[in-house]
């Protein structure tokens, strides 16, 4: 079985890496700025009326709301994705990300136009979330589709090493505006806006580079065999609908832990005048300086995916996650801000464990004329059962309980709900993923699906 035939050149690789890695930057930089800002100023700036808890609830619940959307983003791109090609949805994604982020920096406040602000922000937020859910799924295509079979996990780690770098601009951004360009109530007045105004000048490197990579080579095989699914949805869950919810389960505990700090809330939590009342620049360094951790464990994910395979790897991962939920919290609730770092650092280690290989995993489940939908929508749902509300479920936890146990209790039911789905799927490591080879691709994802592929791949697969 050749599983290289529509694998790039080594130059084309490059191109398409650096390509996924700037773009996925870009566009997460945009999400990870509304969702500090929401820990930091939205609830006193946009939700004040409501007073001080029921506001900052209301301003998390704008952080999930996106993830509501997402689902039509990926309903979107997968279908044009699929019918027209990757490359070209990643450049509609980036545009409309860019476009709602860079609005938000002059929406006008509360105080200046009563109810319409929170309305307008909701809207932008929305649009924020149209373009997440289908980013995602053309990013990681590219880079995976591009790759050689050997090498799929480390490519594919690429766009996800754009998540934490995303996260390490947009919290360094905030912090070089909180505590040295517009400190104190200069941030609150006009600060925070800067990072989201300066979403234009990033979007149009973004929008340049991603121009520049080739279409996906499976794409363009299918494109070349006019074998585009008429309508690559309904095909996906008519024979695909578990592999789906399997997908999105695999994802889930990652997603839920990643948005204690991506989603804002150990941020809110720290930095909460009525709680530990920590440092707002020094959290925002520390946030910054994990998500360089999370950047390193994100690329060794992907990388050990290669040598051990997808699920060995994600398990180890998931494993590592369980046992340093409650540590998160021990250390954070010290108020020491090393002892910050190090409980974030710590949670990292699983996260990137468990990010760095789904490109890989999620690109190898589906077949090559459903590929974009199958990952875009998994993804998508995936989020909103893990990070969606998971600041606003934290929140909602510890004002109830007076304790931060109960949210690492529910981040440990997550990650066993995610180690369980792991365990369902079959390892796909080496398959041929073009549209030839459409009929392996189409049977045994799953240890439900008795139906086994090509004896070569059968024999790799018991040996993982």
């Amino acid at each position: 079985m050749s599983t290289t035939p529509h694998s790039s050149s080594a130059g084309d690789q490059r191109r398409v890496a650096f390509a996924t890695i700037v773009g996925t930057t870009v566009e997460w930089y945009d999400f990870f700025i509304y969702a500090n800002a929401a820990g930091l100023v939205f609830a006193h700036l946009f939700f004040e009326p409501a007073g001080a808890q029921v506001g900052i609830l209301l301003s998390f619940a704008t952080v999930g709301l996106s993830f509501l959307f997402r689902p039509l983003g990926a309903f979107l791109a997968g279908h044009f994705g699929d019918r027209i090609g990757r490359r070209a949805m990643l450049v509609a994604t980036l545009i409309l990300m860019g476009a709602s982020t860079t609005l938000v920096g002059v929406l006008p406040t509360y105080e200046s136009v009563g109810l319409v602000a929170p309305i307008l922000l909701l809207l932008l937020r929305i649009m924020q979330g149209i373009s997440a859910g289908g980013e995602w799924g053309g990013a990681v295509l590219m880079a995976v589709e591009h790759a050689p079979a050997g090498r799929r996990g480390l490519f594919g780690a690429f766009p996800q090493v754009g998540v934490p770098l995303g996260m390490v601009l947009a919290s360094g951004v905030l912090a070089l505006m909180s505590g040295v360009i517009s400190p104190g109530e200069a941030f609150t007045q006009w600060g925070w806006r800067v990072p989201f105004l300066l979403s234009f000048v990033l979007i149009i490197i973004g929008y340049i580079v991603r121009r520049s990579v080739e279409e996906s080579p499976v794409f363009e095989e299918i494109a070349a065999t006019k074998k585009q699914t008429r309508v690559p949805v309904v095909e996906l869950f008519k024979k695909h609908w578990l592999l789906v919810i399997v997908a999105a389960l695999v994802f889930a505990g990652n997603n839920a832990a990643g948005y204690m700090t991506t989603g804002g809330y150990v941020l809110n939590y720290s930095t909460n005048p009525h709680g530990l009342a920590m440092d707002r620049t020094e959290v925002l360094l520390a946030v910054t300086c994990s998500a360089v951790v999370w950047l390193v464990t994100t690329l060794l994910g992907g990388h050990l995916a290669d040598i051990w395979g997808r699920k060995k790897t994600y398990v180890a991962g998931y494993i590592i996650q369980i046992l340093t939920v409650f540590p998160l919290f021990w250390l954070v609730n010290t108020g020491n801000i090393w002892a910050l770092f190090t409980g974030l650092a710590l949670l990292t280690l699983g996260l990137g464990l468990t990010y760095g290989p789904q490109a890989v995993v999620y690109s190898e489940l589906f077949p090559a004329s459903v590929r974009f939908s199958g990952v875009a929508i998994s993804y998508a749902i995936g989020a909103i059962l893990g990070g969606a509300f998971a600041p606003m479920i934290a929140t909602a936890l510890v004002q109830a309980t007076g304790s931060t146990t109960a949210v690492s209790i529910y981040l440990l039911l997550m990650a066993l709900v995610s180690t369980a789905a792991v365990l369902v799927i079959r390892e796909r490591k080496g398959i041929d993923l073009g549209i030839g080879n459409q009929a392996e691709q189409e049977v045994g994802a799953t240890i439900f699906d008795k139906r086994r592929h090509a004896p070569e791949l059968a024999g790799q697969v018991a040996g993982n």
